[in-house]
């Protein structure tokens, strides 16, 4: 999650009970007047006509006249003669900030169809420059942190004081927010946005969480959408125990895609030819780690970390074979060091995102209260799939002892949106491929795209151009593919090719991919 805190499977059924409609009074309420937003020049050298502007909104959208609090925007503006209205950009989380997103998605969208919007990135309520803004526990993923897999009692103890001290924390802190940090008062955010902008209806273009807050929003409110775009898509039916639980299957998958591709490069890292043999020097490094952290800061669980993000976004691969290499044959610690910095080190804004990633999925649903439940799914997952399903139960354990109480997650399925585009590459692993495959049965008359083969997580302005072909299209007049019938998808495209071994860091981490996951961040 961003700097760096940092879902799915099976068509799932919708259990009875499990799954709540959003009432109707939440679409249908009298709404507030919401001031106008007065807009400042605050560009930067990448993104020089960004202006930011912000909206008060209600802590409670059920009592809009009581505390109010404030939403940080950003907006680039439309440049046509004629403009489409505001095309509103999430990269995802929870907690995940989407100011900087607005200026990237400008500038990466065809210059004609960026021109026709006014596109209009926001912190999300608790997040970044949005106040208030939360942090329970600051320093909370501070190295080094117990081993994540508990294969001790005193293992499983340590790691589980860490996470409900953190519980403890947030709640002690926050008693009076915690209550409205959740995704249907984040998706109500957006209908006070668009009443500041002055507009019936919206655009939205999620990624990866911030495709589960624009199906919210468009279940509350099918009348103010404009365009629809989700990338990376939220399984709905597994909000969020088991969509964590589906991760961690995929991930190890991803996490053995790398071994493989670093078995094919083995004149330049030499771990071997054997994607098996590579992959048991690796739990190797991790034992060794376990017992002596790498420069005192990598230990275990942070090389976890560090290696989770190659699971997001294949051009971390090489840095990542670069580190892996200089540990096993030479003993150097320093590049995994710097990858640690540069992929998994927490800041004070991971922090906040994790704090908030917290409340939300805490507070959205429902999450098993004994922690012997906890302990099986995980232990059985394990066996399977090793490579990151106690780092990632940790990361959301806190919400066995959550001190509110959660909610039921609403039911997406909707019939009365205009049409709606997916992009849902085959082996993402953040949101596993089935998520697409629901939502595309959820939403009617939405159409899929498919990376085929391709592992990203957020896959259009990466520098797919098949896949940005479909998004400028359905974003310049609704044209959206349609499918023959024979299949899931309504239009297939080949993937985005795998990186090749560093030759200089500079010309590696210039692409437009790598600009993009460094704002989508990790973890959702």
């Amino acid at each position: 999650m961003r700097t760096r805190a940092a879902v799915l499977c099976a068509v799932a059924a919708v259990v009875a009970g499990s799954f709540t409609d959003l009432p109707a009074s939440a679409a249908t309420r009298a709404p507030v007047q919401v001031s106008p937003v007065t807009w400042k020049k605050c560009g930067t050298t990448d993104y020089p006509t960004l202006q930011c502007g912000s909206v008060k909104v209600p802590l409670d959208h059920r009592n809009p006249r009581g505390r109010q609090i404030t939403l940080a925007l950003t907006r680039v503006p439309h440049t046509a003669p004629v403009s489409q209205g505001p095309l509103l950009v999430n990269p995802g989380g929870p907690g995940g900030s989407g100011l900087a997103l607005a200026g990237f998605v400008a500038s990466t969208l065809p210059k004609k169809v960026a021109a026709q919007y006014d596109v209009i990135g926001f912190d999300p309520r608790g997040v970044g420059k949005s106040t208030p803004a939360i942090d329970c526990a600051p320093g909370y993923f501070k190295p080094v942190r117990p081993d994540s897999v508990p294969a001790t009692p005193a293992l499983e103890q340590a790691n589980l004081e860490r996470v409900r001290s953190f519980a403890a924390a947030c709640g002690k802190k926050y008693a009076k927010l915690l209550p409205y940090l959740d995704t249907v008062d984040a998706a109500q955010d957006l209908d006070s946005i668009r009443q500041a902008l002055g507009v019936r209806r919206i655009s939205y273009f999620g990624y990866s969480y911030g495709t589960y807050l624009g199906a919210v929003y468009a279940k509350l409110h099918p009348d103010r959408i404009h365009r629809l775009v989700l990338d990376s898509i939220v399984d709905p039916t597994g909000v969020w125990y088991d969509d964590n639980l589906s991760q961690d299957y995929a991930f190890d998958d991803r996490q053995r895609a790398l071994m493989a591709w670093i078995a094919k490069y083995d004149s330049t890292y030499k771990l071997g030819k054997d994607p098996d043999k590579v992959e048991a020097k690796w739990y190797a490094m991790r034992a060794a780690l376990a017992k002596k952290p790498a420069g005192g800061k990598v230990g275990a669980s942070e090389l976890e970390d560090t290696f989770i993000p190659g699971g997001y976004y294949d051009g971390y691969w090489p840095y990542l074979a670069d580190a892996f290499s200089a540990y096993v044959n030479g003993k150097k610690t320093a590049a995994l060091v710097e990858a640690y910095q540069n992929f998994a080190a927490v800041d004070a804004s991971g922090d906040n995102g994790y704090s908030v990633y917290a409340a939300v999925q805490c507070r959205d649903s429902s999450w098993p209260q004994d922690w012997n439940q906890w302990r099986k799914d995980n232990w059985a997952a394990y066996e399977k799939a090793p490579f990151m399903v106690w780092n990632n139960a940790w990361y959301n354990a806190s919400c066995a002892s959550w001190p509110t109480k959660s909610l039921k997650p609403p039911n997406i399925a909707n019939t009365k949106l205009p049409p709606v585009l997916l992009f849902q590459a085959t082996d993402d692993a953040a949101t596993p491929y089935q998520g697409g495959v629901t939502v595309h049965r959820l939403l009617a008359g939405s159409s899929l795209v498919v990376e085929q083969g391709g592992g990203n997580h957020g896959i259009t302005l990466s520098g797919n151009t098949c896949l940005d072909t479909h998004l400028a299209a359905y974003l310049t007049d609704g044209t959206v593919p349609r499918g023959t019938g024979t299949g899931t998808a309504d239009a297939v495209c080949a993937k985005t090719p795998d990186p090749k071994p560093l030759t200089t860091k500079a010309a590696s981490t210039s692409s437009r991919g790598s600009t993009l996951h460094g704002l989508l961040g990790f973890r959702g």
